[in-house]
């Protein structure tokens, strides 16, 4: 092209560029941080989990071929049953799908990496760990038995006595951390640094599905951490949160779970239906029919799957108008789910399919993923699901909602952009023969366990009598099962050996729409020579030079002048280009991070609390340093002024060339010299987090107030009202400090910033040390009554965030000193105000609905 560079100069650029974004090499790439690396990592760990997974299933499977055997006795039965559940669900089909998501993202939406990227990598190193610490109660012979929903009582002390529990626990509970980053991690991506033109109505209909799938792992598994840290707490300080003698209710448990387990079937589902979504499009040679119906119903799905929990709970003895509500409910769902099932169907039948590989998984998933939505259908009717409940047909119905909504999603996905990754191409033969297999195998295990379910068959039973009718089904089963294990071996055996005997790709081989077929095959760590500026929602399809120009450097970005990893901060709907991302490079500080809170989670499975506390004061430590190198840190942000007055240079938008050159030249400053950005996003998507784990914990107050059947509460509050009033009075002090000093900042005014911060530093320490003074003074038998072990939790949950709160707040004064925060450089204290104010809000709230309103009703019951 006659605009382009010099050859020679473009090269250059390209070399710098790799330099900057390059991982380390040998043991050093441990410390990598690249969106494309961590990707990888995920979705190779977790088809490892899935091959572990895979292995129980057939020893499950050889156990029930034939009646009466005793190949595995009830116990070890019971482990792989729990196993096989918890590592597909936990250790398989989120990780694989956020793996997947972190691979492709910045690809495309245009840009050089996700935002927080050390976030990344410790979400893979939490996984990792956590994984590790959940199978290795299988290989120690202490696995759980409970079942992967870990129901209480029988996961309680009194029936799971032993460790196994207790490792299912804290290990989940490590891989939901990595689940929670992702979600942060994802989420705010999306919005803050697409490509300059790809408005919201122009993102990837992949982008929308993995942005509401980000928003539920948000707001959905803060209630299973509540969960599992409550259970935890019972089993190893004796706090009866799930002993009805106590006042508690093993059926709060199940809430907690299903409040987390329902959507998890959408969380999985989703990203599942947007690698469809992206196939069908290019396969059928035309665009999506209703794009925006498909964003709507999306949307929907995510917010309906929050109302279906109770969907799992029909037969525990719930009132009969909210079984009525559920089931409603639960039939709704399918409405935005047949939405895009209609829209898929419609591409195909207005375009020219070519059934290529990715495109025959795809066809299977149509066809079993319908199957399943019917049977869903049918469990949601409450009078039948009293029937079934229990039996092989919610099995069946499981499996064939999640193998084949997820699996055969996820498989066609990985042939469709196995090229971008590899620059190959897999065989299509060895992959038909893959597809066939599974396919037959899959529909012949699981279609025929709907009957057996029908004639009775309970789930959960290690064998059964001869003659029930259930034989010859059973061992048809068990052959489909092997069947499909040889089908998903072939697949696998085709995705290894194509990077060393697959076919060269040629650019774009399947003549695809989106951002990440520009690139090059393999992609290099940086993505883009230059940064993508887009003005419709195919760009390759409307703009067939848009490759060309991105590698001759013609777009944003085409050098690393300052020597850090940049890339381009958009607005959130409109995708114009406000600020520049200095994101960090390679960092053992993740590794580091987990492998402390690794340690604190062996130290607590071994009852070695010193050594656990000493832990997560290290992790503390490790995670303060961690953000001690942020914002106006030299290292973030090399084009500081040592002088606060001094003017801040800031980076030019380069001229685009070609088509595109609306909104050249613009000045676009670096993050850390404005007042928002990413980290201020991700402080506000995590106190939604947050705050879904606290209306957690409030549901569980409540529930256990209203339905626990030995409920008791003392006539006197733990603590007196005044006392927690006047409490509350310097954290309200610091906020209202913190908050000024905020708006004066955005004006440019940092006159006695450092005092200022000192003076809101000291009245949150004063706030933090009274309320120690009354959580030391409060008379709660938490070991006795589940009403005092409530209180307990909700005190040690505000101490700990007024605590972090406090030192946040005195790192910012701390900063100021060394020159990280001014006039010039306003941006971290915009990112810890969220925190003061989700913070004061629920301390008040906890005062009132905790503490005042237990006592206010007491007193009205006495009237």
């Amino acid at each position: 092209m006659s605009d382009a560079k010099p050859a020679s100069s473009q090269s250059e650029a390209v070399s710098h560029l790799a330099r900057v974004w390059g991982n380390l090499p040998g043991w050093g790439s441990l410390a990598a941080v690249n969106h494309g690396t961590i990707g990888l990592r995920f979705m190779v760990t977790g088809m490892i989990f899935f091959l572990v997974g895979g292995v129980l299933a057939m020893l499950l499977r050889t156990q029930l071929a034939l009646p009466e055997q005793d190949i595995v006795s009830a116990e070890t039965y019971g482990q792989l049953f729990t196993m096989h559940g918890s590592v597909m669900m936990f250790l398989f089909a989120i990780p694989v799908l956020e793996g997947l998501a972190i691979y492709l993202i910045p690809k495309m939406i245009g840009a050089r990496d996700l935002v927080f990227p050390r976030l990344s990598a410790l979400g893979y190193y939490c996984y990792l760990f956590g994984g590790i610490i959940i199978m290795s109660s299988l290989l120690l012979g202490i696995a759980p038995d409970s079942g992967w929903f870990m129901y209480t009582p029988l996961s309680s002390s009194e029936f799971a006595p032993g460790p196994g529990s207790d490792f299912w626990l804290l290990g989940i509970t490590f891989v939901e951390i990595s689940a929670m980053a992702a979600g942060i991690e994802l989420t705010v991506s999306i919005l803050c640094s697409r490509a300059k033109g790809m408005t919201l109505s122009r993102m990837p209909l992949f982008c929308w599905y993995i942005l509401v799938m980000a928003l539920m792992i948000v707001f959905g598994f803060p209630p299973l951490i509540l969960a599992s840290i409550l259970l935890e707490l019972e089993r190893a300080a004796g706090m009866p949160f799930f002993t009805v003698a106590a006042g508690g209710d093993p059926l709060l448990w199940q809430h907690l779970f299903w409040l987390f387990g329902h959507p998890e079937v959408y969380i999985i589902f989703l990203p599942a239906a947007g690698i469809v979504s992206t196939l069908i499009p290019v396969f059928s040679g035309r665009p999506i029919v209703g794009y925006r119906w498909i964003v709507i119903a999306v949307i929907l799905t995510g917010f309906i799957s929050f109302g279906l929990w109770v969907h799992h709970m029909f037969t525990v003895g719930i009132p009969q108008l909210a079984q009525a509500f559920f089931s409603v409910a639960s039939m709704l769902v399918a409405i935005p789910t047949a939405i895009q099932v209609f829209a898929w169907l419609a591409t195909l039948w207005r375009g020219k399919v070519d059934f290529q590989l990715p495109m025959l998984w795809v066809s299977g998933f149509l066809v079993i993923f319908v199957c399943g939505g019917l049977t869903g259908v049918m469990l949601a009717l409450v009078p039948f699901n009293w029937q079934v409940h229990d039996t092989h047909f919610v099995v069946a119905h499981m499996h064939y909602v999640l193998v084949g909504g997820m699996f055969f999603p996820l498989i066609a996905g990985l042939y469709y952009w196995l090229p971008l990754a590899s620059g190959r191409m897999p065989s299509p033969v060895i992959g038909r023969w893959g597809f066939w297999l599974t396919f037959g195998g899959f529909n012949l295990t699981f279609l025929l366990m709907h009957l057996t379910g029908l004639l009775g068959m309970p789930r959960r039973v290690y064998t059964y009598e001869a003659g029930l009718g259930w034989d010859s089904l059973n061992l048809l089963s068990s052959i489909g099962s092997f069947v499909m294990a040889i089908g998903i071996g072939l697949m696998l055996l085709d995705l290894l050996l194509h990077f060393w005997f697959g076919q060269r790709a040629s650019v774009n081989p399947w003549k695809a729409d989106t951002l990440e077929w520009t690139l090059d095959m393999p992609p290099a760590q940086y993505n883009f020579a230059s940064l993508p500026t887009v003005s419709s929602r195919h760009p390759l399809w409307d703009d067939p030079q848009l490759a060309e120009r991105i590698a001759a450097g013609q777009e944003g970005l085409a050098e690393a002048n300052s020597g850090l990893r940049e890339t381009y901060g958009t607005s959130a709907i409109s995708a114009q280009r406000e600020r520049l991302f200095h994101l960090p490079g390679n960092s053992w500080l993740p590794l580091y991070s987990a492998m402390t809170l690794a340690v604190v989670c062996i130290s607590l499975l071994s009852r070695w609390y010193v050594l656990a506390l000493l832990a997560v004061v290290l992790t503390i430590g490790l995670l303060l340093r961690w953000s001690w190198e942020n914002g106006g840190h030299p290292s973030a942000a090399p084009l500081q002024s040592s002088d606060p007055g001094q003017r801040i240079p800031v980076q030019k938008e380069p001229v685009q060339k070609g088509p595109v050159q609306k909104g050249a030249g613009q000045e676009l400053p670096l993050e850390s010299r404005t007042i928002d950005g990413p980290g201020r996003w991700g402080m506000i998507v995590t106190m939604l987090a947050n705050g879904a784990l606290y209306m957690s914990l409030l549901f569980g107050w409540f529930y256990l107030w209203t339905a626990a059947p030995q409920w008791s509460a003392p006539d006197t509050g733990p603590l007196p009202l005044w006392l927690l009033l006047l409490c509350g009075v310097p954290a309200s002090i610091a906020l209202w400090l913190f908050h000024r000093l905020c708006q004066r900042l955005a004006v440019g005014d940092a006159q006695q910033l450092q005092r200022q911060l000192w003076l809101s530093t000291g009245f949150g320490l004063l706030h933090f040390l009274m309320l120690l003074v009354l959580f030391m003074m409060a008379p709660l038998d938490y070991t006795e009554s589940a009403h005092d072990a409530v209180l307990m939790v909700i005190l040690l949950y505000l101490l700990g965030h007024a605590g972090l709160a406090t030192v946040l707040t005195a790192m910012q004064a701390l900063r100021v000193a060394r020159g990280y925060v001014s006039a010039s450089l306003p941006y971290e204290p915009q990112v810890i105000k969220p925190l003061w104010f989700y913070y004061l809000a629920v301390y008040w709230i906890s005062v009132a609905l905790f503490f005042m309103l237990p006592l206010g009703w007491g007193a009205l019951c006495c009237i």
